[in-house]
């Protein structure tokens, strides 16, 4: 019995290596085993009350799917209530979904501008052309250049879709993606958002002063045509930033003087275009030249542009009146005061205003029109000051002396190129492009007279087709050399300007017939609307010859910014 029991020798305790650390030690209670409630799950686990989809039997069962099974169901086996026989609509195409690749197919604006006539969702992945370092791009010094290149562009006269199109293509091309470029008259901004959880970065920056530079302008497109390109031109941000310098400091294709002559040239060439002759071309000439001197002097002593405008409108007017105080009869002072009012009438602007109104640019229409009626208001209060002293003088101003057709055709198409020229020089155009946009406004002022005067329709409405033209072979033009329409639409329409109703109407109001004077005033802003919308219909209509960059066949091109107002 004793032998069974064992001696002292087994009845010691067992060594303390012996004893694993989890046991309890003698002596204290041993706790119930854990409950399952107080065991940790997995987070993909369904609350308690809620039926577990993988019991009911369907076509959801499959392998680990089925009824009782505590497996976990494998992530390739269809979903309850899935039939390959209907397939939802939310699933892949067997054939896939066709990928947007926006290639040099097409210039950089059109590639650009469709990428903002996308919603977000569905633009494509970039396709980074600028090479970049391991560590990304350099995000504060790519925002930085995008905003100076789009500051030299929104300061040269540029619309805010297309100056938004090249701040987007820029920052595309050095690889920020999820960037979104803002754009009214006085400021740029620009965000970029590296990922959804990081902070977007935000730069901003001011244009405040404008200058119209359109060789400056084309070295810019040439910078972004290069940054843009996919035939291995490498373009780092150094050079970028270089190449930037260098088109800032490079001077005017034109000196001060050749520009003052310019001047006389347009205002000469306009008043023969309205019916003046030899006397009046130089009577014409030399009043703007002297208003350009005088404009000038204004600018050095810092004043506005308002008062700039009207000082340069006060010689044309005075040497129209002086004319009429000397009772000449072979001299239409209406047609000297008329082709100062041509080398003065904003155009440029308005156009530029009416296509931002219409591409979905509302403010910054809105500002650059207000900015059209100032300067309107500004030339209209130096001619009216002009006017109300010759009429205080006696001078005989007939405001019925309008512009009468003539048999001089051949003369008025001379004189219309040559007016097209002036206008492109006192716009700073490279020479490459004057003899394209000289013949573009031949060509329109062309049009206007065979449909106004042969064909005896509406001066408004044969403004807004001519318009039209010019803007459909402006783009053209700009196409085929990669670089921004304006230098081969501005100009052009310079025939165009409603220069000889301003005139009258202005007249009609110093000599107290408010009417009549309202009635050509009205009518000068209904050709100045024309040739603005003219010119953006010819350049949307341009584009439907063009094939949509990266759009499947049949795609339709998107409107700007809405559709019917939704």
């Amino acid at each position: 019995m004793v032998a069974e029991q064992g001696g002292p020798e087994d009845q010691k305790p067992q060594s303390d290596e012996a004893r694993s650390a989890f046991v309890p030690p003698p002596g204290v209670e041993q706790s119930a085993a854990p409950s399952e409630d107080d065991q940790p799950t997995s987070e993909f686990a369904l609350p308690a009350g809620l039926p577990d989809p993988s019991a009911s039997p369907g076509p959801g069962s499959g392998p680990g799917g089925g009824a009782g099974s505590d497996t976990l169901a494998s992530a390739f086996v269809p979903p309850s209530g899935y039939s390959a026989q209907h397939q939802p609509p939310a699933f892949t195409p067997a054939h896939g979904i066709p990928m947007v690749r926006l290639t040099k197919e097409a210039p950089w604006q059109d590639r650009m501008r469709t990428m903002l006539r996308m919603p977000v969702t569905e633009r494509p992945a970039p396709e980074s052309v600028q090479q970049t370092d391991d560590s990304g791009p350099a995000v504060p010094r790519v925002l930085d250049l995008t905003l100076r290149i789009g500051e030299l562009l929104l300061a040269g006269g540029e619309g805010a879709e297309d100056v938004e199109a090249a701040m987007f293509a820029v920052t595309r091309s050095y690889g920020l993606d999820r960037s979104e470029p803002t754009v009214t008259f006085t400021l740029l901004s620009i965000s970029y958002q590296p990922s959804l959880v990081d902070d977007p970065i935000t730069a901003s920056r001011t244009v405040r002063r404008r200058g119209t530079d359109y060789t400056r302008l084309a070295a810019v497109f040439g910078l972004i045509d290069d940054i843009t390109s996919a035939e291995h031109v490498e373009v780092s941000l150094e050079e970028a930033y270089r190449r930037l310098a260098e088109i800032r400091r490079n001077r005017h294709p034109y000196p001060g003087w050749v520009l003052t002559a310019a001047a006389g040239l347009l205002a000469g060439s306009a008043s023969v275009l309205v019916g003046g002759g030899v006397l009046v071309f130089l009577v014409a000439a030399a009043g703007a030249m002297l208003g350009d001197r005088l404009a000038w002097l204004c600018a050095g002593r810092g004043l506005p542009e308002f008062y700039q405008f009207a000082a340069a409108a006060m010689p044309p007017a005075a040497m129209g009146i002086a004319l009429t105080l000397t009772h000449s009869t072979d001299v239409r002072p209406s047609a000297v005061i008329t082709g100062g009012l041509f080398a003065l009438l904003p155009g440029r602007a308005l156009v530029a205003g009416v296509q931002d109104g219409l591409t979905g640019y509302y403010l910054t229409a809105g500002a650059r029109l207000l900015e059209v009626m100032y300067f309107f208001i500004g030339i209209v209060a130096g001619v009216l000051l002009m006017l109300y002293l010759g009429v205080q003088l006696g001078a005989e101003l007939n405001p019925e002396a309008r512009f009468e057709p003539n048999d001089r055709p051949g003369l008025q198409i001379l004189v219309s190129m040559t007016l097209t020229l002036a206008f492109a020089i006192l716009l700073q155009q490279e020479r490459s492009t004057v003899l394209a946009v000289t013949l573009n406004g031949g060509v329109a002022w062309v049009i206007y007279g065979a449909m106004a005067r042969e064909g005896d329709i509406s001066p408004v409405a044969a403004t807004a087709v001519a318009a039209g033209l010019v803007g459909l072979f402006g783009q053209l033009f700009s196409r085929y050399r990669y670089t921004s329409s304006l230098p081969y639409i501005t100009a052009a329409i310079g025939p165009l300007l409603p220069g000889s109703a301003t005139y009258f109407g202005l007249l009609g109001i110093a000599q107290n017939e408010v009417d009549t004077g309202l009635t050509s005033l009205f009518t000068a802003v209904a050709t100045a609307l024309a040739i603005a919308i003219g010119v953006n219909l010819g350049s949307e209509i341009s584009r439907l010859f063009m094939r949509v960059p990266g759009a499947v066949e049949g795609a339709s091109r998107r409107a700007a910014k809405r559709t019917r107002g939704f």
